[in-house]
């Protein structure tokens, strides 16, 4: 790869701030972009930031992608070796609230940097999606499915951009590595998530409330698993690839999640049961053979380790976690 620096917007996301984390150990110059939203308490995106600026090749902007004239400025200041669009609206039912903001920074945000990346030479983009294109295909998801029928708005704006990206690499020949992640979790993670609530629900004694019966399963990858393998997509393959980075296990049901956190902290969950929601998936697997042919990529870190790390950072931070809404 060039010396040349990386563009890594939604650098204090949960994917993004691990991401920029692993590039920097390596020796890279990163230039983070984030808006630091509210979609979710920014309490945690300055968290995964302090981690960052401690590094001298960590660069950071607070700027929108959906707003071209404030991201210009760093293309015109420096010549990128790549982008990675990790910048998202991400959840698929904070998306049935508010499908404008979903539309507005996953579909056309992507749009601004794939023009801004015509007109300054930059040739290498590495674009993250969602399994969730996958509903209603068969077990284990795999690439080359239609994945044409989005479920949710988030799915939709996310169908959205990698279409873009298609159409972008076909008509200037950019080399565009679509990611789809499965169900990511560990340390930091998003406070919407399931880890994150159960692990604080049983922490402090509340009810742990479960859509459905706990059976639904999901494909779960651990966050340096996920940022390894979006590391390893930035090598150059030429052309237009999707790919999936996930497990690729038998899937974890969530009552099985529930007895891991209960272990390790040594405390029983109140469990409450509520209706399934509609949206929901049964159930999740990534086929990940692609990911290891073209990027030599596999996950290494097991489910109940990641839970154990996960659990155990939630406890040397529970002070100022419980500051953060769930």
């Amino acid at each position: 790869m060039s010396a040349a620096p990386l563009l890594l917007t939604g650098a204090a996301g949960f994917i993004g701030a691990a991401t920029a984390r692993h590039l920097l150990q390596a020796g890279r110059h990163v230039v983070g972009v984030d808006d630091l939203n509210d979609a979710y308490s920014p309490l945690l995106k300055r968290h995964r930031l302090r981690r960052l600026e401690s590094f001298p090749s960590f660069e950071f902007h607070r700027l929108d992608i959906a707003e071209p004239g404030r991201l210009e400025p760093l293309f015109r200041a420096r010549r990128f070796a790549a982008v990675l669009n990790l910048a998202a609206r991400a959840g698929v039912r904070m998306s049935l609230e508010d499908p404008f903001g979903y539309l507005r920074t996953n579909t056309l945000g992507v749009l601004h940097l794939l023009d801004l990346m015509v007109r300054h030479g930059v040739g290498k983009l590495v674009l993250a999606s969602t399994s969730s294109l996958y509903a209603g295909e068969p077990i284990p998801f795999v690439e080359s499915s239609p994945s044409n029928g989005p479920l949710t708005p988030y799915a939709a704006t996310k169908k959205g951009a990698e279409a873009l990206a298609h159409a972008y690499q076909y008509m200037h020949g950019l080399d565009v590595t679509v990611l789809r992640y499965f169900t990511v979790f560990g340390p930091a993670g998003r406070p919407d998530m399931s880890l994150f609530r159960f692990i604080r629900q049983i922490d402090e004694g509340r009810p742990v409330e479960i859509l459905g019966d706990g059976n639904q399963s999901r494909d779960l990858t651990y966050i340096d698993d996920a940022a390894r393998g979006t590391l390893a997509a930035l090598v150059p393959l030429g052309g237009y690839h999707l790919i999936n980075i996930g497990g690729g296990r038998v899937p974890l049901p969530l009552h099985t999640l529930v007895a891991l956190i209960e272990e390790r902290l040594g405390r029983k969950a109140v469990v409450r049961h509520l209706p399934p929601h509609p949206l929901d998936l049964r159930t999740a697997r990534a086929d990940i053979r692609l990911a290891d042919r073209l990027l030599d990529w596999r996950p290494r870190v097991q489910i109940e380790e990641g839970v154990r790390r996960t659990v155990d950072w939630h406890v040397e931070n529970r002070e100022w976690l419980r500051r953060v809404p769930l």
